[in-house]
């Protein structure tokens, strides 16, 4: 056959098409892809910024992005760039940690459209999906099945397949199923010049048949064919023997397929003789072919799991262990050292799964196994504490026949903890899992930042490497944290480096070149899970040699002739070199806009390290189906990068850094088009790994654009709702008609801008405090009260829906409490502070705080029934003040249920056994404050029957629903909820927030506003 080798192209050889230019004529690209693709084309400022980035260090401005909704736009566009030579980049959800997912070309954003799962074969156990599929979504068609898409990333429910093919993920359990390789069985691509094709598996005498035609197809066959015979010794020779490895090319497995190697668990045995084209896609990050359909093997769901959690004095103590524990079959084992323990053991989140671990842990190791029955799990533990920790007596009898308990090993672990159960197993997950949050939560500018994070070493040599780069790292006077996959031999490593000074990146090059050659000499991988990118792409050259690095190189070409596809990644031109200190996203060169902030900051580097924080994971981009929560409500109704806390973080920073012209994030189009579409939920300030809380950035930004543009006649309208309500309230019911007579909607709508469709509050004559003074206030008196407490009338309780403060009342009193509703009080600020008036908000807390805070003192508790209000009194008052009144008021203010709950004040109340069962939607404030959980614990304990959703906002949100821009992006957010609602096992629906019942009572079918829990439980006083 043919030996011809590819040559590669040079800067030479370039069409005169210079799409880097500032004179491009974009709007004529705009033009012509519009007309070749059904889908949407962006090239604007916004959209190119808004994929200039992912979840790595890295940021680079691409041309324009193509969101195609089928293989044939992906045609149109390939053929239409390969013909000026314009590169391309497919992508999914944009996860990447090593930069492979942003550059200087067309992105393909799969994840909009083309993400359907178009078949399941239950019975081969085969799926057929599209690029953009996010992994959870797919796994969730699959389970009916009883069978999953094995690799299983940890953010695989954010992650798209595609993307999984183009990074060769897996995750914590390749132990037991190895990569994505392993499941890959056939792909239908677009090649470098437009052509559509399926690679699969073919014999070596198809691929030499192949070779000698006249197409790309033919040449990449070609090359395939050339490399086996001619390189495939070498391949054997220099690729590391690992479970986990994803630099390079995905060579070995060819090789190992075409000779008949068997590559371990979870994967299928090769006949020899036989190749499958389409594994050489995995780990190509999108540099060879564009994957527009996968066929992918699935496995079954496994029956049973048990875990059991190994205590050690020290992480090199933990290393030593791993390798015999690997050969009792473990489906996952993975450690976590004392940084991150002691970490943990300061965050509130995490500190009370820390209390678990036995006395002197210096590091643990996380051991699961997947079983056929709960006794088998167990026996399997058994097996793995009477060898590994025999100071522990298992709780079942270990199997004396089995061999590995004579492995003449050291015994390392102290202490171990079992878990059989799902609480058990989930809460030692969730300290496991605590290492990323913690870690990416600096907002110094020193971070812990992904470019050596992801290495692979055998298991038998773990506990050297791991001492080795420890005195790496303090030769660089720095330190760093070791978690993760230790059974595979991966490790997390992320070493504290400041990137926005030219000694950081000196230093974290610096650091990268001694951790490869440490991974040579360790018979290690540079990149065992994240893919090489920019971070990694340039240490391939010395992980394997010059002569790999060349065939690299022929390979590219082969597939690629004019390396138009993401072009710089796993291989790059040598006059054209990747550099991982290029392109950073906060490099030397950046600068932050002078800013004087009104909210209290108390993080590092204050407000402009919460806009640095986020680090792009992709958390909210998750699909409500799957993954359930509060962030991001606007992304899941829109899928618009724009909606979702990272993409609005990332336009702020880069809004704040100059990346975009002057004082682009206080202009009208910012404000109403990235900000604007935030609805303030609070979900990212729980949800999002590193906290991110963009209603508070908002709010800040919001503030300062009134100050520098003025503000609507809206928008002050919704600042004082207080005031408009308590007039309403005056001149009610004919408040109430008015909104009813012909054309007053439209009228509205047109003149302030309140949608003409969207449903008014109502106003009552009498409220909330006129009630009460009426009935002659408290019937407990303070004398024989178990506690006191301040019922502060907000605005929405006091004029439009007393009926939930009388319940409040009432049911307090049933607990013996004495009650006071104060005079002069009622608006908390919320309004004004959502609307970023912030100095108004300030002023109406301090009010509030003088107010209460002598009460406070004097042993008063304040209970608030609307939720966005408790909450503002509990968070947003210390965001607004300082000082130790305004922390005694936050630390003594309760919403009323988690008031009931908190000192379960509702034992003291005889319920009625109630008649009906509920569905429970939370309030986005409460859940983002943890507290959502303190009503279905009351309405339990009260007699009912409570499914609580695990829904995200209303779409409501406030104000935000009521703007006619926003009318129909409300509506979406709604219809996730409305479906939730439907398929729940309630019989009726309870919800706190006001918006949200609001919204409720528009959904089909809804006769009624659904009640507050505070009402539902005065229902069923004896």
């Amino acid at each position: 056959m043919a030996t011809e080798r590819y040559p590669l192209p040079t800067d030479d050889d370039r069409v005169n098409y210079d799409y880097r230019s500032d004179e491009v004529d974009r709007p004529g690209l705009v033009s012509d892809l519009e007309s070749l693709v059904d889908g949407d084309v962006r090239f604007d400022t916004y959209s190119r910024q808004l994929y200039a980035t992912d979840a790595s260090i890295y940021e680079v401005t691409p041309i324009g992005v193509v969101f195609p909704t089928s293989t044939a736009d992906v045609v149109g566009v390939m053929e239409y760039c390969a013909e000026r030579e314009i590169p391309v980049l497919p992508r999914g959800g944009g996860t990447s940690l090593a930069g492979q997912t942003v550059n200087e070309a067309v992105v393909l954003d799969f994840s909009r459209y083309m993400n359907d799962v178009v078949s399941v074969d239950p019975d081969e156990a085969l799926a057929i999906a599209q690029p953009g599929v996010y992994l959870g979504a797919l796994n969730e068609e699959l389970a009916p099945h009883g069978l999953k898409f094995a690799p299983d990333p940890a953010w695989g429910d954010k992650s798209a397949l595609g993307g999984a093919i183009g990074n060769n993920s897996t995750g914590a359990h390749s132990l037991q199923y190895g990569k994505t390789d392993a499941y890959v069985e056939e792909v239908e691509v677009v090649l470098a010049d437009g052509t559509v094709t399926r690679f699969g598996e073919v014999t070596l005498e198809e691929l030499h048949e192949r070779a000698g035609e006249e197409d790309l197809e033919a040449r990449i066959y070609a090359e395939v064919a050339r490399i086996l015979e001619e390189e495939g010794d070498l391949i054997e020779e220099l690729y590391p023997d690992l479970k986990r490895n994803v630099s390079g090319y995905n060579l070995d497995w060819l090789v190992d397929d075409a000779r008949g190697v068997e590559r371990g668990l979870g994967e299928p045995d090769s006949p020899g003789g036989v190749v499958n084209v389409a594994k050489l896609l995995c780990g190509s990050e999108g540099t060879l072919a564009i994957v527009t359909e996968a066929t992918v093997s699935l496995e079954p769901i496994p029956e049973e799991k048990s875990m059991v959690l190994l205590a050690y004095d020290t992480v090199l103590d933990a290393m030593a262990d791993v390798a015999p524990i690997v050969e009792h079959d473990a489906a996952a084992l993975e450690v976590m050292d004392d940084v991150l323990i002691d970490l943990a053991r300061d965050t509130a989140e995490f500190a009370p799964v820390t209390e678990i671990l036995p006395d002197g842990t210096g590091a643990v190791l996380v051991v699961e196994f997947y079983a056929d029955s709960d006794a088998a799990g167990r026996r399997k533990v058994a097996n793995l504490l009477a060898d590994r920790c025999p100071t522990v007596e298992p709780e079942a009898e270990p199997d004396p026949e089995d061999e590995r308990l004579t492995l003449e090993t050291e015994t390392h672990a102290f202490d171990a903890i079992e878990a059989h159960d799902d609480e058990s197993r989930t809460k030692i997950w969730k300290l496991r899992k605590s290492g990323l949050p913690i870690l990416l939560s600096r907002t110094t500018d020193e971070k812990h930042v992904a470019f050596i994070e992801d290495t692979a070493i055998p298991p038998e040599n773990l506990s050297g490497f791991v001492a080795d780069f420890q005195e790496i790292l303090e030769a660089h006077d720095t330190y760093a944290s070791f978690y993760a996959h230790a059974g595979p031999g991966v490790l997390h490593i992320r070493p504290l480096v400041n990137t926005k000074t030219e000694s950081g990146l000196e230093e974290m090059e610096s650091i990268a070149d001694a951790a490869t050659d440490l991974v040579v000499e360790y018979d290690g991988s540079v990149s065992g899970e994240h893919g090489d990118g920019r971070a990694r792409t340039q240490w391939n050259r010395k992980l394997y040699g010059e002569e790999l690095w060349k065939t690299f190189q022929e390979l590219k070409s082969a597939f690629d002739p004019d390396w138009l596809l993401n072009p710089g990644q796993v291989v790059f031109r040598d006059e054209n070199p990747t550099d991982m200190k290029a392109n950073q996203r906060m490099g030397p060169d950046y600068d932050f806009a002078d800013f004087d902030p009104v909210l209290e900051w108390d993080e590092d580097n204050g407000f402009q390290g919460m806009v640095e924080l986020c680090h792009g994971c992709g958390g909210c981009r998750g699909d409500q189906s799957t993954t359930g929560g509060v962030m991001c409500p606007t992304f899941r109704a829109s899928r618009e990068e724009i909606t979702a806390t990272r993409g609005r973080a990332n336009a702020l920073r880069q809004a704040m850094s100059g990346d975009l012209e002057g004082e682009e994030a206080f202009t009208d189009e910012f404000v109403e088009e990235v900000m604007g579409l935030c609805v303030g939920c609070k979900g990212c300030a729980i949800d999002c790994p590193s906290e991110v809380d963009m209603a508070k950035l908002k709010a800040e930004v919001t503030h300062a654009y009134h100050e520098r543009n003025g503000s609507t006649f809206r928008d002050r309208l919704f600042a004082n709702v207080h005031e408009f309500s308590r007039l309403g309230s005056k001149l009610a019911p004919l408040s109430n008609v008015g909104p009813k007579l012909p054309g007053s909607r439209w009228l509205l709508e047109k003149t302030v801008g309140i949608g003409a469709d969207r449903p008014l509050p109502r106003f009552h004559r009498t409220t909330f405090r006129d009630w009460f003074e009426g009935r002659g206030g408290a019937r407990v008196p303070e004398t024989e009260a178990t506690r006191n407490a301040i019922v502060y009338p907000d605005t929405f309780t006091n004029y439009n829906n007393p009926d939930a403060g009388k319940a409040a009342v009432r049911v307090l009193e049933a607990a013996g409490v004495h009650v006071r509703v104060p005079e002069g009080l009622g608006d908390t600020g919320r309004p004004a502070f959502s609307k970023g008036f912030l100095e108004q908000a300030k002023e109406t807390a301090r009010e509030n705080v003088d107010a209460l805070g002598p009460l406070v003192e004097d042993g008063w508790d304040v209970v608030v029934v609307e939720p966005s209000d408790a909450v503002m009194f509990q968070l947003d008052y210390l965001d607004l003040l300082s000082g130790e009144d305004v922390e005694a008021v936050a630390n003594r203010t309760y919403g009323v249920c988690e008031y009931l709950d908190v000192f379960r004040l509702d034992e003291e109340i005889e319920f009625a056994p109630p008649t009906e069962s509920l569905t429970y939607h939370g309030h986005c404030h409460q859940k983002a404050t943890r507290k959502d959980h303190h009503a279905v614990g009351v309405l339990r304990r009260a007699g009912y029957a409570v499914d609580p959703l695990d829904s995200g906002c209303c779409g409501m949100a406030g104000s935000f629903g009521y703007e006619a821009e926003h009318a129909s992006m409300s509506d979406a957010i709604a219809a996730i909820l409305y479906d939730q609602v439907a398929e729940s096992n309630g019989e009726r629906i309870v919800a706190p927030g006001a918006s949200c019942r609001t919204q409720l009572e528009n959904r089909p079918g809804a006769t009624e506003e659904p009640p507050t829990p505070i009402e539902t439980l005065e229902a069923a006083l004896r």
